[in-house]
């Protein structure tokens, strides 16, 4: 769902963000780490199973759900009121979370080989690789649209 560019007002966007963005990744990463758990376990002697990626996926439930409940808490509220000084900072720290998402979105492409399936995947790697994909479209466009749309509107705040 891309929406970058289109919602612009800082009440809707992130309201948009928490009720697709933010839902979405607490829908997705436990059933992506089960997955991920289940393919690691089945395939363990398979030369392309994604050793550790049950093991990343949860460590990115708990790193998001810190994230998101940053921006839910303080961040948004103080961004529905139209902005108050001193914003730069926590904005300064969301900007090194989302840089440290990318690295563990490198991480999942690195483990998944892109992802790329190999040949005669079972319908749960399948699965499992298909979702990581969406996962990752989703969680780049939530990171672009914060960046580039909604922490560039306050960041001067005075």
């Amino acid at each position: 769902m891309n929406t970058i560019g289109t919602i612009t007002d800082p009440v809707e966007l992130t309201h948009y963000i928490e009720h697709w963005y933010h839902r979405r990744h607490r829908e997705q990463l436990p059933r992506l780490a089960d997955y991920a758990a289940k393919v690691e376990r089945v395939h363990a002697g398979h030369p392309q199973a994604p050793v550790g990626l049950s093991d990343l996926l949860r460590r990115m439930i708990g790193e998001l759900e810190v994230h998101m409940k940053k921006e839910e808490l303080i961040l948004f509220p103080a961004f529905r009121k139209g902005g108050v000084p001193g914003l730069e900072i926590p904005i300064a720290v969301m900007r090194e979370d989302h840089e440290g998402h990318a690295v563990d979105i490198s991480e999942l492409r690195r483990i998944t080989g892109g992802p790329s399936l190999p040949e005669g995947a079972c319908k749960s790697w399948t699965a499992l690789y298909e979702g990581i994909e969406e996962f990752i479209a989703e969680l780049e466009e939530h990171i672009q649209l914060e960046n580039s749309v909604l922490f560039s509107q306050f960041e001067r705040c005075k």
